[in-house]
């Protein structure tokens, strides 16, 4: 079991292949979550040909954010909201580590209300009948028993695992694509307009490569020092971009045969031969566990980043009980099931314009950290305003232009509806960041390297 968790990893422990980020990656994006944001961007209204535009976008945009990230853990070796420490503080940078902290155990939460509706559908396709409490209960406890295993035993593990699982999740949904385009009618769908199709684009960002980046750093710190950085970037960001891509145009093009193909349990399987929807259902079961798997790992790093002096594999359980209890509301509360959707919208509010400051503080820096005074709590620095009050302004600014189901900000409504709240959170972060922060910053080579 690993012990480490935020520390800096030493030299003499680095191991691995930049390429193994390739594998860990696309496992992880490899689901069928992947595919029914594809389906979503064409429920919105867009054409297939509109969603196709609005999803190349959307990721090319966000997943080199992924690869950026996975180089300043490699760098440094360290997580990536430990790294946030050199432009918040390292006790202003608490709040971000919750917010990240939160962040995964919402889409954690998410998907193990999606494991237990494929688990009861499962079950009833086995001839065992059942809608109760105490089944769904049962389903989750034993969901969640699974789900710890490999980010208990650590980075390790999870990294092998993922591996493994790649090639077989590349195999079925090859297979799901080839079932779906016969039946696929490219010129359906509607005709959005300007304001819907920037919707689309940020959905897209939002659910993939924006919400990962905070992640990327947590798998490449084991890497040696010495790596290529134009690999790992590469490898991080290709693991991440290709399934997006093809598995969101897959989904696409699966909402033009099947109208509710946004529901992945009741709707999706519409468009799939009878024989298929067990192997789909057991597919979604073991992507979602795949997903959960990094980001279980990564939440239990962020509740150390958040102050928490927690061990490692403590916080991973700890998160995992939060996790359950989410779970169980959600799946006896349509409400709070509707609340958690509404909440995984809002995450870009605080993304962009942490991802704003991020990168503007590594170019101020040119890359280069004291990795060592990240962890220092009685130095200079603990609060450092200028990164604070450019994240509250960038979250201003998201808000203004934010567009979701609980939230019009006046700048969306201005502009008919747009949704430019990514781009706006991220440039005036960034922005304000760089204004604010006069410091001078030195240049150290880390100690550990």
């Amino acid at each position: 079991m690993e012990q480490r968790g935020i520390e800096l990893v030493p030299a003499s422990e680095r191991y691995g292949r930049p390429r193994d980020l390739l594998f860990l990656w696309a496992g992880t994006t490899t689901t069928v979550f992947t595919v029914v944001y594809g389906t979503i961007v064409v429920a919105m209204g867009l054409s297939f040909w509109q969603a196709v535009a609005a999803i190349v976008i959307g990721n090319l945009l966000a997943f080199p954010l992924v690869g950026f990230s996975s180089i300043q853990g490699m760098q440094h070796g360290t997580s990536t909201m430990a790294i946030s420490r050199a432009a918040y503080g390292n006790k202003g940078a608490r709040v971000l580590g919750f917010f990240g902290w939160l962040n995964m155990v919402g889409f954690e939460a998410g998907g193990m209300v999606m494991i237990t509706l494929a688990g009861l559908t499962l079950l009833k396709q086995a001839g065992v009948e059942g809608e109760g409490l105490g089944l769904k209960v049962a389903i989750v406890l034993i969901a969640a028993v699974i789900q710890l295993i490999l980010p208990l035993i650590g980075h390790a593990a999870v990294m092998k695992a993922q591996k493994y699982l790649t090639w077989v999740f590349v195999a079925m949904f090859v297979v799901m694509a080839i079932l779906v385009a016969p039946k696929a009618n490219l010129t359906a769908g509607g005709s959005a307009d300007f304001s819907t199709f920037t919707l689309a684009v940020m959905l897209v960002m939002s659910g993939g490569g924006l919400s990962w980046a905070p992640l990327g750093g947590d798998y490449s710190r084991y890497l040696p020092v010495d790596s290529s950085r134009k690999a790992v970037f590469g490898y991080a960001f290709l693991g991440g971009f290709v399934p997006y891509l093809l598995l969101m145009i897959l989904g696409a093009a699966v909402a033009t045969v099947v109208t509710n193909a946004s529901d992945p349990i009741s709707g999706l399987p519409g468009a799939l031969p009878s024989w298929f929807v067990v192997p789909y259902l057991l597919l979604t079961v073991v992507t979602l566990f795949a997903a959960n798997t990094t980001d279980l790992y990564s939440s239990g790093l962020n509740l150390q980043a958040a102050g928490i002096r927690i061990k490692r594999w403590a916080a991973v359980v700890l998160d995992l009980i939060f996790c359950v209890i989410i779970t169980f509301v959600a799946i006896t509360s349509d409400s709070f099931n509707t609340m958690l959707n509404a909440f995984l919208g809002l995450v870009v509010v605080w993304l962009a314009p942490w991802a704003g400051i991020y990168v503007t503080d590594w170019l101020r820096r040119k890359g280069v950290y004291d990795a060592a005074s990240l962890f220092d709590e009685s130095g200079p620095g603990q609060i450092r305003w200028a990164g604070l009050i450019a994240q509250a302004v960038g979250m201003l600014a998201a808000g203004l232009w934010l567009n979701s189901s609980v939230y019009v900000g006046w700048l969306s409504s201005a502009t008919g509806g747009s949704d430019f709240s990514i781009f706006a959170g991220f440039l005036v972060a960034g922005v304000v960041y760089a204004a604010l922060d006069r410091r001078a910053v030195p240049v150290k080579e880390l100690a550990h390297a």
